[in-house]
């Protein structure tokens, strides 16, 4: 039996596929057609041969437990999620305009401080900040750039907008899955592809390449440019590896890598030693050189913030990125929009409440089982308090964590996450909540994928996307709906 559209309900909530039981949205109907002539083991053949696809092409993610660590296949769903094109032309417009502003910003940090003194964005934010690098003041990095990769986490609401949920500027991943999602489904649905008008994500990699080697300190045709990982231990190990076989350069850990005595970054080599120009670094701020952060650290190179400030290496993320990536500074985005560029924001910012103000933070603890409670400078969902979901012990614990750290942490009431079909454990399209993170390129020119990484919550209900606590991911599709 095939999918019957009209049993599919989402319910209250928003889905990016069908605008009510029975009917697709006009970007989603040729896909629905061709799905309603699958049966379910037809169906469900695509779905295994795209975890076949999978296991074979080697896609993983790293899961960490008290035992180590574990290599798991990466969680896909055949069902991709549709955004028309010219919707999504506003979004990159207004993931453009945000990413200009956080550079702007970044850049002010590490200089005059302007919107500070201006009384546009509060001192005490930078002055308790984790990820202020004093390193890094009076730094001039090429073009003024600094996040050269950000990968903006997108939500829809019920009034199906979207919504910027947090800015990922230090080392933002999951750009590897965003493309092999896409080689994935080109195996299992080619027909598709022959009859739809779907803007490509493949080109990505070459874009990656010409931003990093338009940083080269020297003028060449083709700098050499390499990826630092962690290792092969790291959680996205596959996608430092992935991205360097992709863009054709080195991929190299901290011990591959020595600053010489005129500071300039050398890669050792079986021919001696060869210099690097531009080093995107996976590898965070306090591990990247012993000689000014950890001094523990075996991960980074010694010596390669004096190369970078020498400007004798091109770094991406520049240092002292992360500025710009605390969830607390993601509260005024909308003022420095307004502030640097003298704009209106395209994109909203999801209401936030700031717990260090001591009005919010009285809201905040009055109102914890409305809210979703995050820290400050957390990742991959943890750390924080989904309010309408916890019990009243719960969330008296937490108050007291807010008490004793207010700059840790902000509030945001729980947004409705759009849905879209997936199929579930069962074997049965159900609607499942997804969130969305694309990837904008900061170099000569700003560009931005044409949609990417879109994460779903695969059990029923969870409003929780990342793979580390089992959510899997979608094909992304902006489909141009005129005839091509």
């Amino acid at each position: 039996m095939a999918i019957d559209w009209k049993d599919y309900d989402p319910g209250i909530f928003y889905d990016e596929l069908i605008s009510s039981p029975g009917n697709s949205r006009k970007a989603a109907r040729e896909l629905c057609k061709r799905l309603r002539q699958l049966s379910d083991e037809e169906l469900l053949e695509r779905r295994d041969a795209a975890e076949l696809a999978i296991i074979v092409m080697g896609i993983t993610f790293t899961v960490y437990t008290e035992g180590g660590s574990i290599d798991r296949a990466w969680p896909f769903d055949i069902i991709p999620r549709i955004i028309p094109r010219r919707e999504w032309e506003k979004t990159e417009a207004g993931l453009r305009q945000r990413v200009q502003a956080l550079n702007m910003f970044i850049e002010d940090m590490y200089h005059d401080q302007r919107i500070i003194a201006d009384g546009r964005f509060p001192r005490e934010l930078i002055e308790t900040s984790r990820n202020f690098r004093p390193e890094c003041v009076g730094v001039e990095p090429p073009l003024n750039t600094w996040a050269h990769i950000c990968g903006s986490d997108l939500i829809r609401g019920n009034d199906g907008k979207f919504y910027v949920l947090e800015d990922n500027l230090r080392v933002p991943s999951g750009v590897s899955y965003m493309l092999e999602n896409r080689h994935v489904m080109k195996r299992v649905f080619p027909e598709v592809f022959e009859h739809q008008n779907i803007l490509p994500v493949d080109d990505y990699p070459a874009q990656l390449f010409d931003m990093l080697a338009s940083m080269s300190p020297r003028p060449m045709d083709y700098p050499v440019v390499a990826v630092l990982t962690p290792g092969i231990y790291n959680s996205a190990y596959f996608e430092h590896a992935y991205l360097a076989q992709q863009m054709g350069v080195e991929l190299v850990e901290g011990r591959d890598l020595m600053v010489g005595e005129d500071e300039c970054v050398y890669m050792r080599t079986i021919e001696g030693l060869t210099r690097v120009d531009v080093v995107y670094r996976r590898i965070d701020d306090w591990f990247l050189d012993p000689e000014e952060f950890n001094p523990d650290s075996v991960l980074g190179v010694p010596g390669l913030m004096r190369a970078w400030r020498a400007g004798n290496v091109g770094l991406a993320n520049a240092p002292g990125a992360g500025v710009a990536d605390d969830k607390l500074v993601y509260a005024y985005v909308p003022e420095m929009i307004r502030y640097y560029l003298d704009q209106d924001p395209v994109l909203d910012n999801v209401p936030t409440w700031v717990c260090i103000d001591d009005k919010e933070r009285e809201h905040v603890l009055a109102n914890l089982d409305k809210f979703v409670v995050k820290p400050a400078n957390e990742s991959g969902g943890y750390g924080m308090l989904m309010g309408p979901f916890a019990s009243k012990k719960e969330r008296e614990e937490f108050a007291g964590e807010i008490r004793k750290n207010p700059r840790n942490y902000i509030a945001q009431p729980l947004i409705n996450l759009s849905t879209t079909p997936t199929i579930d454990g069962h074997g049965k399209v159900a609607p499942r909540h997804v969130d969305l993170r694309p990837f904008i390129l900061s170099g000569d020119d700003i560009a931005v994928t044409t949609g990417g990484l879109t994460r779903v919550a695969l059990k029923s209900g969870s409003y929780v996307v990342n793979s580390s606590q089992g959510g899997g991911s979608k094909d992304t599709w902006i489909v141009d709906t005129g005839k091509k």
